[in-house]
């Protein structure tokens, strides 16, 4: 899921390897994305696409299995970092509009929260929470229409994972390219 799309949205990083072998303690498989240049700053537009890229696994866990699971955990934590960071700090929330709000800070040596006043009220704290959530449901939204469209792609991809354990970008370039053919 996170590989099909990633590779159908512009700006994202090329896909390099794809593998269902687990590595680490949390990672069940992986997606490797490489950028093609060192870049300093991002686009909303390209911001968009990574969170939809990271939540491409739930979707398409969803249009496959009609179920969810917890393997989605460290790609929903990420992603909403993004758009937490996209209305928080970079000003690009139409409804919160240009303004940085500071994360919350830490004691530097004890790495917990200081106590006082709160940077912003209870009102703008609710509405950072509906837009960052409304950025996640968007762009979930776009990875599932873009699985729903490839979805016999994304089934024989994960049949070739089955078989090989690693798909290379070149390999699923060309699964992309030949589902493009038959439309």
């Amino acid at each position: 899921g996170h590989a099909i799309v990633a590779a159908s949205l512009p700006g994202t990083d090329p896909v390099q390897k794809i593998s269902i072998i687990p590595r680490g303690i949390a990672a069940l498989g992986y997606t490797m994305q490489t950028p093609t240049e060192d870049r300093f700053l991002m686009s909303k537009t390209e911001l968009q696409n990574r969170i939809a890229t990271l939540l491409g696994g739930r979707a398409a866990e969803e249009i496959v299995f009609e179920d969810i699971s917890t393997g989605a955990h460290n790609d929903l934590a990420r992603a909403t970092d993004i758009a937490r960071s996209m209305v928080k700090e970079y000003g690009m929330s139409g409804k919160v509009g240009q303004v940085y709000f500071a994360r919350e800070k830490n004691n530097q040596f004890l790495n917990i929260p200081q106590q006082g006043a709160a940077e912003y009220s209870q009102a703008t704290a609710e509405l950072i929470d509906e837009e960052v959530k409304a950025i996640i449901n968007v762009q979930y939204e776009k990875a599932q229409e873009i699985l729903n469209q490839l979805q016999p792609t994304l089934e024989k991809g994960a049949k070739m994972l089955l078989e090989k354990e690693k798909i290379e970008g070149k390999d699923l370039q060309e699964l992309l390219d030949e589902a493009q053919d038959h439309r």
